[in-house]
């Protein structure tokens, strides 16, 4: 939780910062949350070519002023959309074995892209993101993040003996949620929890082949 704001630091000042800069308080934090929340709403009902600031401000039941002024474009505020999602993440599962790990993760995967609202949000920007630059090196970052979250699970089963030595952490962590996001794209319907969990034991068969693991080389101890 931010500390409060200082009551000598106007909403003005944190307003013309670039998103993502600023961890505001007081109004501006409830501001921003308000904004986000349907910015999020306009995406997942009507899709990134209907994001349009003024609305989202209508919605938010700030001025559009505020909007314009803290985001500027429709661009930034999705950026800033990811990022808040990304910062209010569930943590990763630790179970102690690396297959219950990747299965929490697949579910968790699961369970947002089931939700009508996740589902569609995140539909809306991977399509958006498919031809607008800044919108995909802010889904990029989204996923850098919670990669970096869940690769810690691959590397504890590494070094467990669960799984071969050079075993790539971001690779497998991706290969567990590629099927669900593929599957969600090309039929329209969310994944189930049994889907979840065979992407998550396939991702780990596979790594335990050594599928994902670096190969050798006559530098590299074996």
């Amino acid at each position: 939780m931010s500390a409060p704001a200082d009551p000598e630091h106007t909403e003005e000042s944190d307003m013309s910062a670039e998103p993502g800069t600023v961890r505001p308080g007081g109004r501006t934090a409830r501001v921003r949350t308000a904004v986000l929340r349907a910015a999020g709403d306009v995406l997942a009902e009507q899709g990134f070519d209907r994001l349009d600031l003024a609305e989202v401000a209508r919605r938010a039941e700030v001025g559009k002023t505020t909007v314009y002024r803290r985001w500027g474009t429709v661009t930034a505020l999705v950026a800033d959309l990811l990022a808040d999602m990304a910062e209010q993440s569930l943590p990763r599962t630790r179970t102690g074995a690396v297959r219950d790990d990747l299965r929490a993760n697949a579910l968790l995967v699961q369970r947002t892209l089931a939700d009508p609202r996740q589902g569609a949000l995140f539909r809306a920007v991977i399509a958006a993101a498919a031809c607008d630059p800044r919108t995909a090196e802010a889904l990029r970052h989204f996923y850098d993040v919670r990669i970096a979250e869940w690769a810690p699970c691959v590397s504890e089963g590494v070094a467990r003996g669960e799984l071969p030595a050079g075993t790539d952490p971001a690779t497998v962590v991706r290969a567990v949620s590629a099927p669900l996001y593929y599957g969600l794209l090309t039929t329209g319907t969310a994944p189930d929890p049994a889907a979840a969990e065979r992407a998550a034991d396939a991702a780990v068969a596979a790594a335990k082949a050594g599928v994902y693991a670096t190969p050798a080389t006559p530098d590299t101890p074996a």
